[in-house]
This record gives structure tokens, C-alpha cells and sequence, in this order.
């Protein structure tokens, strides 16, 4: 079984050999887009709360309908993309000891997919999408994008074939996991004819029943291959170098990995409940969701006790604090979407607030805290600091983020409950009991307190951007034990 080794006896990396320069570019842009995405974000949920004062006539760009998407591909797209395309460079060379493929190619994955986010957003503004959920840039920047993935999967690839460790690290199959499918993923829901060559416009080759199924295959394997793999592989390298501890079990992360990646690809059409997707094609999801369960409950308890021995680590630690708590939602999260996936339940929750509070229970929660958490400890390593300038500003941002994080998710979780009965409440005439706009009026409250709770999430996270940048320019405030980056993660049988 592969092992963590840390002792003097493991092999040591030759930190000169490796390419950081495109690292350090893509944890910059990291923290850039994840606080534009935030502040959207509470744009928009002002905007829910109280859109007599942020509603701008004038200003369509401004309107929630074009504002919406760019939060969530800002998010997803633009600051996870980045902290997984930084950490997978990072990672690789460091567990194949070797430095990255690829010459200048790494450098256009990076500037390339800066130019997709652009034009991606851009149209948003201008109206242009096509309208799929997570899926929304139009023809031109889909071509665009598969070009800079395929020259992303080859660097990989690339990276791997000329590695100098023998064993493939666990979280390089994680990686190339994440890498290979959103490929698939891309190009297959995105297949479209453009209206004509000089136009942003298109028609989607699939429609009606089966363009509803291919885009929830895509749309739900999205947050099971970008929101999930891509992010448990910084799980399996993160937690056991900042803890200085071997990963619990590298068997059980074999067996997690492969069970992750079959099930989930068939979970998709839990989210056509109740549409005209045949019953066997919504059960079928149904029935993998629930199964999902297994598998992801693995992976949280393999990063968790990869604490074993480390525990008093949480109270000195606020990065490993963080980390762990990520972990944590995450297994909140996957036990949430199963039972979110059973038709009964289902019938309550769809097209309401509820799947809006478990969204962001795992993107906030799980997504944003592992990444916060892998910043934290590649800053220090990639610009040679002791630690990061303030551990005070750490710990202030660990708490801000939870605090916000769980007025968000406990605003949302009543909020959509409400909604689910008031829709479906009838009256002793067989007529709905309430109107659309009663239901509206009853959410006002939990608006406001979801603005509240992703207020301080964009705080936090606007601490974390000056400690980087502080840390960056030199100087450490507060030292930490700085993890030796030399140290290497696997070693032989």
C-alpha cells in the first residue's frame, strides 16, 4: 500500500526543476475571480430581497436574468476552474517528480481559459447564453473551450507519461478523471449549429425530451466531475501534506475513486422527476443518487481520519480547521442530494429554495473551503514564505465564511420547505390555496437573511485576498510551521 512519507528517508523532490510561474498566475487569478463571483452573488440576492431599490431600468446589463448566470459560471467555471487547472499543475509535478510538459503550453491552458471566462461573461451581459444551466456561453466560446481542454488534458497527460515516480498518485486519477469527462460532458451537450458564422446565435442539435436529458447528464455530472472529483483530488493531496500525515487508507481511495466514477455518470435524470422523461430514465437516476451515497461517504471518511494522530492540529490550525470542515459539507451535501433524489421527496423540493441551500452548501461549504484551504498553503510554498503574513486574518476569515455559510443554508432550507407546501396546498374547492405572489411575500424574510449570510462570505473572502497579497509582498506577521513542500506525498512499497 502507498503511503505519505514525510521522514527523512523518503525521496526528496528538486524543488528548482519545477514550472511555478503558471501556478502562482492561476492562484491569482483564483482569488480574482471567486471575489467577483461572490460579489455578484450578493448582488443578486439583494436584488431577490429588495428589487424596488436594485433594480436599474436603464441598465438591462444589471437585470437579475443576466446577472444570474454570471454568478454561477464566475463561481464554478472562473474560480473553481482556475484552483483546479493551479493545484493540478502543482500536484502532478510534485507526485511524478518531475517538471511540467508541455514548454509554453501550460501557459496557454491558462491565458486561454482567461479568455474563455471573458468572453463567456461578456456575452452574459450582453444576453447572449443559451440558456442550459451551467452551460450557458453560446457556440463560439464552446470551440474555444475545447480547444484550450484539449491542450490541458495533453500537458497532463504529457506530465504523467514522463514522471520520474513510478506509482500514479491517487489524486491524479482524480485529475485526469475530472479532465477526460468534462471533455465528454462539453461536447457532447454543447453540440450546436451556429444561425450563421457572424452571429452569436445557435440551434442546439438536440431538443424537446432528449435535450432535456442530455443537458441534466451533463448538468448534474458537471457537479460530479468538476465540483467533486476535480476537488477531492486536492482532498487527497492537501490534507495529508498540511497534516503531515499519510492518507487513512489508500485502498479505500482506489476503491472510492472507481465507485465515484461509474455510479455518478447515471445520476442525471433524478433532476426530470415528474416531466416527460420516461419513469424507468427518472427511477434509474433515482436508484444511482441513492447508490452515490456509499462511495462519497468513503471519501469523506478517508479524508477525515487522515487526521488520525493529527486531531490537536484543529485547535492550532485554522487552515486544517477549514480543510476539515470542507470535508465535512461535503458529506452533508452527498447525503442531502440522495434523499433530495427520491421522487416523494423530490416532489416537494424541485424548483424550490431547498436545492438552492444544498447547492450552496457544497459549493461554499465543500468547493469553497478546500480551495481556500489548498491557497492558504500553496502561497507560502510557491513564494518561499515561512507562513502566510496573518493567522489571525485566517482565523477571522474561517469564521465569517462558516457563519455566512450557515445563515445561507439555514435561510434556504425553510425557505424552499415553505415554498414546496404553499404550491402544493389546495383549498376545500380543489383551488390552490395561495397565489404565486403570497409564496413571493413569504420568502422575504429568508432573502434577506441569504444576502446576510453570502455578505459575510464575500468578507471573508476579501480577508483572504489582502493576507495573499500581504503574504505575497513578504513578511510574516504571525508565523506559521511552515509544511516542507519538499517532502514528497508517495513513496515505494
Amino acid at each position: 500500500m502507498l503511503v505519505g512519507a514525510f521522514s527523512k528517508g523518503g525521496p526528496v523532490n528538486d524543488e528548482s526543476q519545477y514550472a511555478e510561474g503558471v501556478i502562482k498566475a492561476g492562484t491569482i487569478a483564483t482569488m480574482f475571480w471567486g471575489i467577483a463571483g461572490f460579489l455578484v452573488g450578493v448582488i443578486i440576492a439583494l436584488q431577490l430581497a429588495f428589487p424596488n431599490i436594485f433594480y436599474f431600468e436603464d441598465f438591462g446589463f444589471t437585470n437579475f436574468g443576466r446577472l444570474r448566470p454570471l454568478h454561477t459560471s464566475a463561481v464554478i467555471f472562473a474560480f473553481g476552474g482556475n484552483a483546479l487547472i493551479a493545484t493540478s499543475f502543482y500536484v502532478v509535478q510534485r507526485t511524478c517528480r518531475t517538471r511540467i510538459a508541455g514548454g509554453l503550453w501550460p501557459w496557454f491552458v491558462f491565458w486561454g481559459y482567461q479568455f474563455f471566462i471573458v468572453i463567456a461573461a461578456t456575452g452574459y451581459l450582453l444576453g447572449i447564453t443559451q440558456g442550459k444551466e451551467y452551460a450557458e456561453p453560446e457556440w463560439y466560446a464552446d470551440i474555444w473551450l475545447t480547444l484550450v481542454w484539449v491542450v490541458y488534458l495533453l500537458v497532463f497527460l504529457g506530465t504523467l507519461w514522463k514522471r520520474k515516480e513510478p506509482h500514479i498518485y491517487v489524486a491524479n486519477w482524480f485529475y485526469l478523471a475530472f479532465i477526460v469527462t468534462i471533455a465528454m460532458l462539453h461536447v457532447v451537450n454543447n453540440l450546436a449549429v451556429p444561425v450563421n458564422w457572424f452571429g452569436a446565435w445557435s440551434y442546439p442539435v438536440m431538443s424537446g425530451v432528449q435535450g432535456a436529458l442530455t443537458q441534466w447528464w451533463y448538468g448534474h455530472n458537471a457537479v460530479g466531475f468538476f465540483l467533486t472529483a476535480g476537488f477531492l483530488a486536492i482532498m487527497y493531496y492537501f490534507i495529508p501534506k498540511r497534516a503531515e500525515r499519510p492518507v487513512f487508507s489508500y485502498r479505500l481511495s482506489i476503491v472510492h475513486f472507481w465507485s465515484l466514477i461509474f455510479i455518478y455518470i447515471w445520476a442525471g435524470p433524478h433532476h426530470l422527476h415528474y416531466t416527460a422523461l420516461p419513469e424507468w430514465a427518472q427511477t434509474l437516476g433515482m436508484t444511482f443518487s441513492v447508490m452515490l451515497w456509499m462511495p462519497s461517504w468513503g471519501g469523506m471518511i478517508n479524508g477525515l481520519m487522515t487526521l488520525s494522530g493529527a486531531w490537536d492540529k484543529l485547535r492550532t490550525d485554522p487552515v486544517i480547521r477549514m480543510m476539515v470542515l470542507s470535508v465535512a459539507f461535503y458529506g452533508m451535501s452527498t447525503f442531502e442530494g440522495p434523499v433530495m433524489s427520491v421522487r416523494a421527496v423530490n416532489a416537494l423540493s424541485h424548483y424550490t429554495d431547498w436545492t438552492i441551500g444544498h447547492v450552496h452548501s457544497g459549493a461554499l461549504g465543500w468547493v469553497g473551503f478546500i480551495t481556500f484551504g489548498a491557497i492558504y498553503c500553496l502561497v507560502p510554498w510557491l513564494w518561499k514564505r515561512k507562513g502566510m503574513w496573518s493567522k489571525a486574518l485566517i482565523e477571522w476569515h474561517f469564521w465569517l465564511a462558516t457563519i455566512g455559510i450557515l445563515f445561507y443554508i439555514a435561510a434556504m432550507w425553510p425557505s424552499g420547505i415553505t415554498q414546496g407546501l404553499m404550491w402544493r396546498a389546495y383549498n376545500d374547492l380543489g383551488f390552490l390555496e395561495y397565489s404565486f405572489v403570497e409564496t413571493v411575500e413569504a420568502m422575504h424574510p429568508y432573502y434577506i437573511i441569504r444576502a446576510f449570510g453570502g455578505f459575510l462570505f464575500l468578507l471573508g473572502a476579501l480577508l483572504m485576498a489582502y493576507n495573499v497579497y500581504r503574504t505575497i509582498r513578504g513578511g510574516v506577521e504571525e508565523t506559521e510551521d511552515r509544511v516542507n513542500p519538499q517532502s514528497s506525498l508517495v513513496a515505494a512499497e
